[in-house]
């Protein structure tokens, strides 16, 4: 497959057209964002880590029956993927509360919730993707009531699969978001999934092992994604 030009560039991930028109190339860099790209920075060995870290979860949700659109590895930093017609809302499903569910409802972090809580967001960094629900994404022509439906069914189905894989690795799957898209009609899994899209804390010690180090300056970021995947079976090397 021959790599061609530039199509889209984000915070930490670069997309490439293909000579397939229904292929793209995902290239995930070393570049770490928080605060919707207020604070920047590179961290050695991300973009390997996290499309490896990626490829492994994708393929365990695969397997698991959630149509995903990753192909394959094609390099240590880049993977090919599905070209998607992607919808500009993100599913964020919360085991348990931490980030903005904590500064939002003043809850305690930490606290179980049951059931787990599903929010809709816009995918807008000019408005710091705002909290809305799935009347406003109807309206707004940003997805259709079956599209939203069968993207609540997959981001719940990925919470089954998930949370229990994590689990048998010794952590707490705490919250993630997804984004989905049409490929020939039909929703499927798009993005990623890595320490960057999710909170994964330590089942014994709740140490958090995802970007929540990058943006509480903790440190040690790219060790505890490591970490995560040792505990998965992930080999980086």
């Amino acid at each position: 497959m021959e790599k061609r030009d530039e199509l889209y560039a984000g915070k930490a991930k670069s997309v490439y057209r293909t000579d397939d028109p229904d292929r793209l190339i995902l290239h995930f860099r070393d570049d770490t964002s928080a605060f919707d790209g207020e604070r920047m920075e590179s961290l050695a060995r991300k973009g390997l880590v996290n499309n490896k870290f990626n490829a492994f979860i994708m393929g365990k949700l695969a397997e698991a029956g959630v149509p995903t659109h990753f192909d394959g590895l094609v390099s240590d930093t880049e993977c090919v993927v599905k070209k998607l017609d992607m919808i500009p809302v993100e599913c964020v499903v919360r085991n348990r509360a931490a980030g903005s569910l904590v500064r939002r409802l003043g809850v305690e972090e930490g606290i179980e919730l049951d059931p787990p809580t599903f929010e809709l967001f816009l995918k807008n960094d000019a408005q710091h993707d705002p909290m809305i629900n799935e009347s406003l994404a109807i309206t707004f022509g940003w997805a259709t009531a079956a599209q939203l439906a069968r993207m609540k069914e997959l981001t719940f189905k990925v919470n089954e699969v998930l949370k229990q894989l994590f689990l048998d690795g010794g952590m707490l799957l705490v919250d993630y978001k997804l984004e989905f898209g049409l490929f020939h009609g039909e929703i499927v899994l798009g993005d990623e999934f890595s320490p960057d899209g999710c909170r994964l804390w330590d089942a014994e010690t709740l140490e958090k092992m995802d970007k929540d180090r990058f943006r509480q300056g903790l440190g040690g970021v790219i060790e505890a994604y490591e970490e995560v995947g040792r505990r998965l079976g992930i080999a980086f090397d």
